[in-house]
């Protein structure tokens, strides 16, 4: 499943950051806090690895 946005794919960067022990759990907010609770590594492996040379910055622009 790719990324719609880059701030999409940030949040699943810094989410899966946490997954791998990177970063700290308690360091995230918003969408990559709920990232974190809810999908899988393999999930947001996928979300963050989109190319973003054709996504927008936000969704919807």
């Amino acid at each position: 499943m790719p990324a719609v946005s880059e701030a999409q794919q940030k949040a699943a960067g810094a989410a899966l950051s946490a997954k791998r022990g990177e970063t700290k759990v308690s360091d995230l907010q918003g969408a990559s806090k709920e990232m974190y609770d809810s999908m899988s590594e393999s999930e947001l492996e996928d979300l963050a690895s989109t190319q973003h040379d054709d996504i927008p910055e936000k969704k919807g622009n």
